[in-house]
């Protein structure tokens, strides 16, 4: 839920920065102009910004404010920022597979999102800790070969494996 802005007789300040109907700066006036002005001409006054000095407030009607504010909160929803996307590799995976990893997660990174990388390692494979680094050294080359990738998070020993996040240039 949105928070609701004060309007009309609700704004404590004595100057207010006024906005006219049309989008309009009219100045900076007193409070009880600002509200005979609005009251003029069949408007509300909506304080927009508080943080101001004075606050700004705008002559408009408080359902079509609200109902900006709402399709504004939607808008910045609906264009969510990237997903993150995690790609698992094993110690024994072979070369196809490590193609097959690579063409998914090129679909991934021209989507927008990023890719952690984890290769899991069991048992006495975490002993041959270089071979699993060589191993993601391949899917990144074969990754390379099809898109520029950047490396946001270096190469990271975790307790399980090793992790690393990738993501479009």
């Amino acid at each position: 839920m949105l928070k609701r802005p004060p309007l009309n007789n609700q704004i404590k300040a004595s100057e207010v920065r006024l906005i006219d109907e049309a989008g309009n700066q009219t100045g900076v006036v007193s409070l009880s102009k600002a509200l005979q002005t609005a009251q003029e001409k069949g408007l509300d006054l909506i304080q927009v910004s508080d943080k101001a000095i004075p606050p700004v407030c705008r002559l408009m009607e408080y359902g079509k404010f609200l109902y900006w504010q709402e399709k504004k909160a939607k808008e910045i929803t609906k264009h969510k920022t990237s997903e993150t996307k995690i790609i698992q590799l094993t110690f024994n995976i072979s070369p196809h597979d490590l193609e097959t990893k690579a063409s998914r997660s090129k679909k991934f990174l021209e989507k927008g999102d990023r890719i952690i990388v984890v290769l899991i390692l069991r048992g006495r494979e975490k002993a041959l800790a270089e071979f699993a680094k060589g191993k993601i050294s391949q899917f990144l080359e074969i990754l390379n070969k099809e898109i520029p990738v950047k490396i946001e998070r270096e190469l990271k020993r975790d307790p399980r494996g090793f992790s690393m996040v990738i993501a479009k240039q």
